[in-house]
């Protein structure tokens, strides 16, 4: 990231608030398409974001206001779809047959126009005006840093570059094997469902839904997309970008509800796969009412194990306090419990990860409001926690000063409470200690070599498998842990971490046959594709050939 980025974090505050005459007609002449200006985002206007269905913008239904995360202000309004105006919604993804859009025998043209469209809209996004008017964007409805906002448009461009041109139809690359005799092959196809459904959340409103929608439109699917709708204006905003760069208008639609609404969707649209990325308890039930038919990327309470070999203690300080709070601690690979190696505790790494914590100001987004979760909720969490015996707070476990958060809201400062190992075993404690809380706050606790099977059991015992990392340098230790574990996306090393954008690897947790990946090749073909097999058998019939008796 060059030095101007830095500087453009520098006074963040003023830039998410000010006026702004971005728009993308000034951007390049040849795509001309609807736009919200940074003002209409500000408080004097709200801003309006509109369904598509059948092709077409919609406002039907009821005008949702959303309150400014950083001041309560009215500054979006968002017409969000009741019950009784879904049937559109419904009708268009029955449109789609069960064999989608295009697939190996039909349109495979389709294949290359989605590369480029991949192409164009990579273009754009690596545009100096629409990366910031998207990061900006990003900021106001999901307050971070420049930094982590431009991360993930910064992303969002490279996984377009990585589908542009034919690296889309080679997602569906097949097989062959001889077959018996003269005349039999059989080939195996990566195959779309055809109506398909995905859910995103709120804390990465770019790069979620692009990643997972883009990967559907590849293979084949017609998706229905629905988007938190406290950040679903960055997607119905790239949706606009997308039709400008090529992609057809009928191929997506965009809906806003909420949770009952878009489930009584599901139900009676009966789409052949939905994608959820949300919380465990929305992922059960989901499965339940689609009878399986999904795949899902599910709350993770991510584990950081520090081993016996001390290095870079500066460094592994910086890694840990920007997996705990960056982004205010709402993402779903959170560093939620470290496991410090006693050896540890003999440096000054506690004493850096407080002084870390502490430089984060609201002023820069370094640290933010909590969109999920209340601060009366988290200080009450905290309290529960700190009646284990042996437990006491690190750092943090105050509200943060000065602010204009609205109460529906979390307000808190980055929070540590530590936890003695033998006690977060107890029955009557683990699941207390393991309950996440997508905010600024994590569990921290010490180990010594002896206790690494208890270490070891208690992840055994977590129910969510997202990320992992173990900070080592030393193989046999790495081995141990790693052969030990399943969470499906395992940072090792001296450099390891919880929290890495899926830009150049598979994202997405293990030990679930539901569990979804996103970001490779690899993830694409397991959520959005199954296999089908298609046996060639065109003869010659033998000669002398007559009917077998029966067996």
């Amino acid at each position: 990231m060059t030095m101007s980025i830095y500087r453009l974090c520098n006074g963040i505050r003023n830039n998410v608030s000010r006026s702004s005459s971005l728009t993308f007609s000034r951007l390049m002449h040849s795509l001309q398409f609807a736009t919200v200006k940074a003002e209409e985002i500000s408080g004097s206007k709200p801003a309006e974001v509109q369904n598509l269905v059948h092709g077409s913008w919609t406002k039907d239904g009821t005008w949702n206001t959303i309150l400014d995360p950083l001041n309560g202000e009215s500054f979006i309004k968002v017409s969000e779809v009741d019950e009784r105006g879904i049937k559109p919604f419904v009708d268009s993804l029955s449109k789609c047959p069960k064999h989608g859009l295009h697939n190996p025998f039909k349109s495979p043209e389709r294949y290359l126009l989605y590369g480029d469209v991949s192409a164009k809209a990579g273009h754009m996004l690596n545009l100096p005006e629409v990366s910031d008017f998207f990061a900006k964007l990003i900021q106001r409805v999901s307050p971070k840093s420049y930094q982590q906002a431009f991360a993930e448009v910064f992303v969002t461009a490279k996984f377009l570059e990585n589908f542009s041109g034919d690296q889309v139809r080679f997602l569906a690359r097949s097989f062959g094997v001889p077959g018996n005799h003269l005349g039999q092959q059989s080939h195996g196809f990566r195959w779309p469902y055809g109506p398909v459904a995905l859910i995103t959340p709120f804390n990465f409103p770019l790069e979620i839904p692009v990643l997972q929608l883009m990967g559907a439109l590849y293979m084949g699917n017609k998706p229905v997309l629905k988007v938190d709708s406290k950040v679903c204006i960055v997607m119905e905003q790239m949706l606009r970008l997308l039709h400008a760069c090529g992609m057809p208008m009928e191929d997506v639609d965009f809906i806003n509800s909420d949770g009952k609404t878009m489930n009584k969707l599901l139900l009676e649209a009966n789409p052949r796969m939905t994608l959820f990325t949300g919380s465990s308890k929305i992922a059960e039930k989901l499965a339940d009412d689609l009878n399986g038919r999904i795949k899902v990327e599910d709350a993770g309470f991510d584990w950081k194990i520090l081993g016996p070999d001390v290095h870079e203690v500066d460094y592994v300080s910086w890694v840990c306090d920007q997996d705990a709070y960056a982004c205010s601690g709402q993402k779903c690979s959170a560093q939620s419990l470290l496991f410090m190696h006693e050896n540890w505790s003999k440096t000054s790494l506690m004493s850096q990860l407080s002084d870390l914590a502490g430089r984060r100001k609201l002023d820069n987004l370094t640290i933010g409001p909590v969109l999920t979760l209340t601060t009366k909720y988290m200080l009450d969490h905290k309290n529960q926690l700190l009646s284990i015996p042996g437990s006491k707070l690190l750092w943090g476990g105050e509200e943060l000063e000065n602010h204009s958060i609205p109460s529906i809201y979390g307000a808190i400062k980055p929070t540590a409470v530590f936890i003695p190992l033998e006690q977060i075993l107890k029955p009557e404690h683990y699941d207390l200690v393991t309950k996440e809380i997508f905010g600024p706050f994590q569990i921290v606790t010490e180990y010594k070599e002896s206790q690494i099977p208890m270490v070891l059991e208690a992840l055994e015992r977590m129910h969510a498998h997202l990320t992992a990392a173990v900070v080592s340098n030393d193989p046999l230790f790495i081995q141990d842990i790693v052969g030990k574990t399943v969470n499906g996306t395992t940072y090792v090393g001296l450099r390891a971490r919880t929290t890495g954008a899926p830009q150049n690897h598979w994202f997405g947790p293990a030990g679930d046959p539901r569990g979804a990946g996103i970001g490779t090749p690899e993830a694409i073909k397991l959520v959005w594709s199954c296999h089908r097999e298609v046996i060639y058998d065109v003869g010659p019939v033998p000669h002398k050939w007559q009917i077998p008796a029966a067996t």
